[in-house]
């Protein structure tokens, strides 16, 4: 059953492209057709496209790793920073800080900088410093909270991306491109779609465009994020490499995506088991009541 239909993508405007003149030629397989100089999207074929990047997204979401949402663009910043975190997925919808993928340990470092502002108040370090001192730390905290805040949780490199608008979200595309990061982009006719992995024809431009499309992909990776909690409940012990494999190819994804998914759901049961061994570890080295009451006498 598709996501959605026909008339809320008209609704929403997701059919109005750009002018003729500003067309990208790449684009022409998703546009219907041309009226008072003006592109207008194939519906029917962003239907198609809609279901297969929220399938894909719903996969990731299952297997539990991160998708990190682009949109810097004005109509869209405000839309995305909501609906994004009702499913606690990182974003940026701020200016894209060069090297955020490419040179990831830097931005890390930049975000856990923000943590040791926090932990100088709470510890009392704050309060020893000047008051020039107190001001520029102040300010530091607020410009990375403001640029980076969004991407606290994200702790390793995300396993897709989507862009709002490609031309503009360029850097971020050829940075998640560089690295082998699938991208799962809103497409409008003066952009390129053959560098996207899961293109969606649309209107980029539009509010209403931006909010429904946003809106079907993070109900289906709340449906992913849901299904993997039901499966932690019902069966504690994970799928080897083979089964997950064998299930992803059935959803006709690209092989880096399959890849992905793959490795880092081995290497999320094995940070699941160390942190076992380490608290199994700490229980045999903590000393008993009986055994404290025993040296004390």
């Amino acid at each position: 059953m598709p996501r959605t239909n026909f008339q809320q993508l008209l609704d929403a405007g997701v059919h109005f492209g750009h002018l003729k003149r500003k067309w990208n030629p790449a684009m022409a397989p998703y546009i219907f057709m041309e009226r008072n100089g003006i592109h207008i999207i194939d519906l029917e074929k962003t239907i198609t496209k809609i279901d297969e990047a929220a399938s894909a997204m719903k996969h990731i979401a299952r297997s539990g790793k991160k998708i990190l949402f682009v949109a810097t663009k004005k109509q869209a910043k405000e839309i995305v920073a909501e609906k994004v975190k009702k499913v606690n997925m990182p974003y940026v919808t701020e200016r894209w800080p060069g090297g955020m993928l490419t040179n990831f340990p830097t931005i890390r470092k930049a975000v856990k900088k923000m943590g040791s502002i926090d932990k100088m108040a709470v510890d009392g370090t704050f309060s020893n410093l000047s008051k020039r001192e107190k001001l520029q730390v102040t300010r530091q905290r607020a410009k990375l909270e403001k640029n980076l805040g969004s991407i606290v949780d994200l702790t390793r490199l995300p396993s897709a991306l989507f862009v709002v608008d490609v031309c503009k979200e360029h850097i971020a595309v050829r940075e998640a491109k560089r690295l082998g990061i699938p991208v799962f982009a809103m497409v409008d006719t003066n952009s390129d779609p053959s560098e996207i992995d899961f293109p969606i024809p649309a209107n980029d431009d539009a509010s209403k465009s931006i909010s429904l499309i946003v809106d079907i992909l993070c109900q289906a990776i709340d449906e992913g994020l849901n299904e993997r909690k039901l499966e932690k409940d019902k069966e504690p012990a994970g799928k080897d490499k083979g089964s997950i494999r064998k299930e992803l190819e059935t959803k006709y994804m690209p092989e880096s995506l399959i890849e992905a998914i793959v490795e880092e759901e081995d290497e999320v049961e094995e940070e699941e088991q160390e942190e076992e061994a380490e608290e199994e570890e700490h229980n045999d080295s903590t000393p008993t009541h009986e055994e404290e009451s025993e040296e004390e006498s």
